[in-house]
């Protein structure tokens, strides 16, 4: 009859990675044989040379010890569940490090993590196991920086970093991984450096690429958890995907002004993030963190969260995020939890999935479309070439379109100060009989605008200055804040 094994963690690397294993078998000696029979390697791990179960190694039915029933003898019905659980009490420990495949911990280490060896959730084995673990992290900024600190001071073995950016100033009102030595320096440089000081016991791996359909899957393959650092749709649905056709739990986090979410997607137990969200926002839709800002301390808070939850997976804790959707106000300073269901209909985890290989995420969400057509309908200028054209004396109406607040920080001399979402509204302040170039932070919002007058009926002529502000400090006047 059949009956399914519980593998763990410290012996998955002698079954394939396989954690549940279904074979026939009418008592636990049974189905032990049959298992040792598929995975050879496993057996020297779990049998002496006189063909008996080793010492430390205990076996567990239904959560009841083999040892306090029948022994191998012990009988198994129709849907049983078989636990192998290698003993961290008793035995010699040098043996039980081998038998477990988990590395030892140097008497560094043991006073390093003391802290962690006095609680029975972790313990000896649970900090072998973190040891033993690798963890790849999406992105070294505001989730990353935390989660990646927190990750290698709690000892996980092996870390890898991916991310393509350079330190900037207004990172580090967030960015704690990074420091202001840092600016201009690549994310993963600084970030490695810094974990290594954090923990030079550990392993630290640097992947200083973009994250793309292309190399995405090689580069999970070689990782146990994804946590999920991103900041943008693309990325973030490839993540997913990429974990779901991996069979990787995705450690997911995301923050906007004083919001923020976390959860643990993983498919082999319940819903991914395709399952809560289908399909992404309309591009522009909703705002960036660049744009729309975020509360320094919420990234490290959230973050956190994103590496208690990674700890607990490793040490194979069963109340994990997984189909829980947490979300926290930092200004209310309340949490909310919502449960998640697998969507039987989802493209990529449901019964038909259809997305089975990863796709081009740029278009999936709008984003190339946008670009492409962006030039037919959008007339543009660079910040050299308005200077040059304002310098000229040329009648020029320039509005920016930011909020009232950001018009304190930065402005343009000679702006008039419209905000985004009053624009329509106030269409007659706006001269259709002279030349109106339109800007915001970077070039988004204003283009919003002006596709919003268009639609409107404005007649007159409508320029978007390429970069908005943050392009007129690069490359014309310095002097201008930047934020």
């Amino acid at each position: 009859m059949p009956v399914t094994i519980n593998v763990p963690a410290a012996l998955r690397q002698f079954t394939g990675g396989s954690s549940r294993i279904e074979v026939e078998a009418t008592t636990a000696g049974e189905a032990l044989e049959s298992l040792t029979s598929q995975y050879a390697e496993l057996r020297r791990h779990l049998y002496d040379d006189n063909n008996a179960l080793r010492s430390f190694v205990n076996v567990y039915v239904n959560d009841e010890d083999i040892r306090h029933q029948s022994g191998a003898d012990t009988p198994v019905n129709n849907g049983d569940t078989i636990m192998i659980v290698p003993s961290i009490a008793g035995g010699v420990a040098t043996e039980a490090e081998v038998v477990s495949g988990l590395p030892a911990l140097s008497n560094e280490e043991i006073a390093r993590y003391s802290r962690h060896l006095i609680m029975p959730e972790v313990g000896l084995e649970g900090q072998r196991r973190l040891k033993a673990a690798s963890v790849l992290m999406i992105g070294t900024g505001g989730l990353g920086a935390p989660t990646g600190m927190y990750l290698a001071a709690a000892g996980v073995g092996r870390l890898g970093i991916v991310d393509f950016d350079v330190v900037e100033a207004s990172n580090l009102q967030r960015q704690i991984i990074h420091g202001t030595a840092d600016i201009g320096r690549p994310k993963v440089e600084s970030a490695r450096d810094r974990l290594r000081d954090i923990n030079p016991h550990i392993e630290i791996e640097t992947h200083e690429t973009q994250l793309t359909s292309r190399n995405a899957l090689g580069l999970f393959a070689n990782y146990e958890i994804i946590v999920d650092g991103t900041d943008n749709f693309p990325t973030r649905y490839l993540v997913n995907d990429a974990c779901v056709l991996s069979g990787k739990p995705n450690v997911y986090g995301s923050i906007f002004r004083f919001e923020g979410q976390a959860s643990v997607f993983w498919a082999e137990k319940g819903a991914c993030y395709r399952c809560l969200y289908p399909e992404p926002p309309p591009p522009g839709l909703v705002p960036s963190c660049a744009e729309g800002g975020v509360l320094g301390v919420l990234p490290g808070i959230v973050g956190a969260i994103q590496a208690s939850e990674t700890i607990k997976l490793i040490l194979g804790a069963t109340d994990t995020l997984v189909n829980r959707l947490l979300l926290f106000d930092a200004w209310h300073m309340k949490f909310r939890e919502l449960k998640l269901r697998k969507d039987p209909k989802c493209p990529v985890c449901g019964e038909n999935p259809t997305v089975k290989e990863l796709i081009d995420y740029e278009e999936f969400c709008g984003l190339r479309a946008q670009t492409s057509s962006q030039p037919a309908t959008l007339e543009e200028i660079t910040a050299a070439e308005l200077r040059r054209r304002l310098d000229g004396n040329e009648d020029l109406q320039i509005i920016d379109v930011r909020e009232p607040f950001e018009f304190e920080i930065a402005r343009i001399p000679g702006t008039k100060l419209i905000p985004l979402g009053q624009v329509v509204a106030r269409m007659n302040e706006i001269d259709p009989a002279r030349e109106t170039v339109m800007h915001c932070k970077a070039g988004v919002r204003s283009a919003k605008a002006i596709e919003a007058l268009k639609q409107a009926g404005f007649s007159g002529r409508l320029i978007n200055l390429k970069g908005g502000i943050t392009a007129w400090s690069d490359e014309v006047d310095p002097t201008v804040a930047k934020y």
